[in-house]
């Protein structure tokens, strides 16, 4: 017999919106799983260094850094779904004018850096925008449920992406596999223009100002909140960096490449599917104290890299954090959409984004130079333990450990 959470669960999907916003996730997240492979691997074979590498890397999270605040503003007081329509419109464009100066030869780094950070600006203004445009389609009680389901698109279709980039990459090029990310930028925003969601609350303050000040009252005024950002922007960092930066140089140095990183990521992104899958069921009392023991399995990636490890041991390693990755995400937004006043949700949002990013461009740059000064192995250990150091730190806040999930 069928479990009733799940059939409770996926029976959201009969919703017109959610089922839309369901295959956008899909189509997009395809094609943006194909990037970080595309990306990196062609700038490692364009230029050989890690730390030019790094630079591109990190700029589309260096630009977030900058705009978060004011999209997740801006989101709050106009529409959310234009927001998302034209972010989407925008990474379009410089996903596809990468594409096309890699395939014809002329990518530079500046150019390279200067359309990276275009890109990150859109990302800015799509993922707050993102956070609130949900609580306009979903309802409350199936707030989990919808989640949890948009986390098991993405993850799957994050899963499918880097397969299949991986394959791509070695086979057609990094300039073509990033020409059909750019693409899915476009059918995605295609798909979220044609949503009917509620009519959007908007805030009655006098200015934008006011508007962030706001936000930040609201955002510092849940303990809870704000020390698990402050973990995130390092536990980020990390990740970022060993996705986007040390993995593919570690697989391009002792596996066999692309098609071995492409593997192991592809099996995260199957992890994250089955942790979607669990958080169908999962309500803790205590959401927070759940969602940061989770996060010490984050370790595990770096530590079977800095080896490393067969690449079937590193897959199931990535595929454990991609589970408890993605219960964490379901119980972290989950937990944010129904503490959060609905007028407030994509600032609050934006300042949650930007926390947790800060670090990231400053963390992919340093990996980079130390990759090179220290080496792999020494480099993914100073990884470990920052994960480590800051998890146990946010585990011992009262607060974390004892929020409940009760309104």
């Amino acid at each position: 017999m069928a479990d009733p959470g799940f059939v409770s669960g996926i029976s959201v999907l009969r919703q017109r919106d959610v089922a839309r916003l369901f295959v956008a996730y899909l189509v997009t997240y395809t094609g943006t799983a194909m990037a970080p492979i595309a990306l990196a691997f062609g700038l490692l074979e364009m230029t050989g260094s890690t730390r030019e590498t790094g630079i591109v890397v990190a700029a589309p999270t260096a630009a977030g850094v900058a705009v978060l605040l004011v999209g997740g503003a801006i989101a709050d007081r106009t529409s959310r779904k234009r927001v998302i329509v034209l972010a989407e419109s925008l990474a379009m464009a410089a996903q596809l004018a990468i594409a096309a100066l890699l395939l014809s030869g002329t990518a530079s780094i500046p150019l390279l850096t200067g359309l990276m950070l275009v890109n990150g600006t859109a990302m800015a203004f799509n993922a707050p925008a993102s956070a609130g445009l949900i609580v306009q389609i979903a309802a409350r009680e199936e707030l989990q449920a919808v989640n949890a389901l948009l986390g098991m698109a993405r993850n799957s279709a994050l899963a499918i992406g880097a397969a299949v980039g991986g394959v791509l990459v070695a086979t057609v090029g990094a300039g073509w596999t990033l020409a059909i990310d750019g693409l899915s930028f476009g059918f995605s925003a295609l798909l979220i223009a044609t949503l009917r969601p509620r009519v959007q609350r908007t805030p009655e303050s006098a200015s934008m100002i006011e508007d962030l000040r706001a936000g930040a009252r609201e955002f510092f005024s849940h303990t809870w909140l704000w020390v698990i950002v402050a973990q995130f922007s390092l536990i980020v960092a990390v990740h970022e960096s060993v996705f986007g930066l040390m993995g593919p140089a570690v697989a391009r140095e002792t596996l066999r490449g692309s098609t071995d990183w492409g593997t192991i990521a592809a099996v995260f992104g199957l992890g994250t599917l089955v942790g979607g899958l669990l958080s169908l069921r999962i309500q803790p009392k205590h959401p927070m104290r759940t969602a940061t023991l989770l996060t010490f399995t984050f370790v595990l990636i770096p530590a079977a890299l800095s080896v490393p490890l067969p690449v079937p041991v590193i897959a199931a390693a990535a595929f454990v954090e991609g589970a408890t990755g993605n219960l964490f995400a379901v119980l972290w937004y989950t937990t944010l959409q129904k503490k959060i006043p609905e007028d407030m949700l994509s600032r609050v949002s934006a300042y949650d984004h930007l926390g947790s990013i800060a670090l990231a461009p400053i963390g992919i740059v340093v990996a980079g130079v130390l990759f090179e000064e220290l080496g792999a192995r020494a480099t993914l250990w100073l990884c470990v333990a920052t994960v480590l150091l800051p998890t146990i730190a946010a585990f011992s806040v009262h607060d974390v450990r004892h929020m409940t999930s009760a309104d």
